[in-house]
């Protein structure tokens, strides 16, 4: 992976991170302000790599234009966020980014991002917890892999997932749950049943079972 484009509207913003970029080996090919030349960019130059500003100029959001370039291409997205941007990161957590960066854009932290992106295209990865066809997890470490790809979980997700394993095949109970994710306060039984359904989305909807009035269990 070595052809990364960038969405920003701020054009500095956009020729501080294009030098950066370049800086570490990267071939820029374009810029855009705007959904409609985001679009037509990657119709037309194919990036591997589109380094997306949630909020830009025009009809559409970076998120929704992410959305539509993912339609059509194979390739990664990192969304560059300002801390404002919680409730749309909540949004584009659909989209399976590779990762954020929060403005102002921190440059090792976009060089480890456009690392990983790099490796992620270039090996493909296999965890040794095998789900399916499609789903890996890595024990050691209780990362999620979907078809040779790392899938982003949330820090929430992730201990999740951890305590889930910790449990294979066995029940995590809503009680041992909730006071291990949420040890400085209670819960609503929203917040929980919304990590749930987050972290079961990310598994195409499968593997992870209610058991009623019990807790959840990880089943493959």
């Amino acid at each position: 992976m070595k052809r990364v484009m960038i969405v920003e509207d701020e054009s500095l913003v956009a020729l501080e991170i294009s030098e950066a970029v370049a800086q570490y080996g990267f071939e820029v090919v374009g810029i855009c302000p705007d959904g409609v030349c985001a679009v037509a960019m990657a119709d037309e130059a194919r990036p591997d790599l589109v380094l997306m500003d949630i909020r830009i100029k025009g009809e559409t959001d970076g998120i929704e234009t992410a959305q539509k370039i993912l339609q059509e291409h194979r390739l990664s997205v990192i969304f560059l966020t300002a801390f404002s941007d919680e409730k749309h990161i909540e949004s584009a957590v659909s989209l399976n980014p590779l990762g954020y960066l929060v403005k102002p854009i921190r440059t090792a932290e976009l060089y480890a991002l456009l690392k990983m992106a790099d490796l992620q295209q270039s090996e493909v990865l296999q965890g040794d917890l095998i789900l399916d066809a499609h789903f890996s997890i890595e024990s050691e470490t209780a990362f999620l892999i979907k078809d040779g790809s790392y899938v982003p979980l949330t820090k929430k997700e992730h201990q999740f997932l951890q305590l889930l394993l910790k449990h294979k095949n066995g029940i995590v109970s809503i009680y041992e749950m909730e006071l291990t994710l949420w040890s400085d306060k209670s819960p609503n039984a929203s917040t929980r049943r919304s990590l749930v359904n987050r972290l079961r989305a990310k598994l195409d909807n499968r593997f992870l079972e209610t058991v009623h009035s019990e807790g959840y269990r990880l089943s493959f």
